[in-house]
């Protein structure tokens, strides 16, 4: 059996659905779907949506200080704009970024930053 499929959300686990929320919508723009308290936020991506989930409790560990998700996932955000600017402006605004690069024979250059939990997501711009 073949199934077709479309991927529809990303959900990223937090532990404050406010912060990421607001880092999401004011780094990027994206426009929020809905949103449940501070339990849940879906937000529009594009393609893709982005859900923030609030998680359990029993998952803190306060004794390590400001929380950063530990995962191995990361977002792609393709962008039209200079990929530079758009780093430059990002570091500007405190947002964790990395050095630009790209690699042989590939037709993008490539930025990782992280947002305010540590989830890391990267901007792709076409050579």
């Amino acid at each position: 059996m073949q199934i077709k499929v479309n991927l529809d959300t990303i959900i990223l686990y937090v532990q404050n659905v406010d912060t990421p929320k607001a880092f999401y919508t004011n780094t990027f723009n994206l426009n929020i779907i809905e949103e449940y308290q501070s339990l849940w936020a879906l937000l529009d991506a594009g393609n893709c949506k982005i859900g923030l989930h609030k998680i359990g409790e029993q998952y803190w560990d306060e004794s390590k200080g400001p929380f950063k998700f530990d995962n191995n996932a990361k977002i792609v955000f393709e962008i039209d704009e200079n990929i530079n600017q758009v780093r430059e402006h990002f570091v500007n605004q405190n947002v964790a970024m990395r050095e630009i690069k790209t690699f042989d024979d590939y037709d993008y250059w490539l930025c990782d930053g992280e947002d305010p939990e540590g989830n890391v997501f990267q901007l792709k711009q076409r050579k």
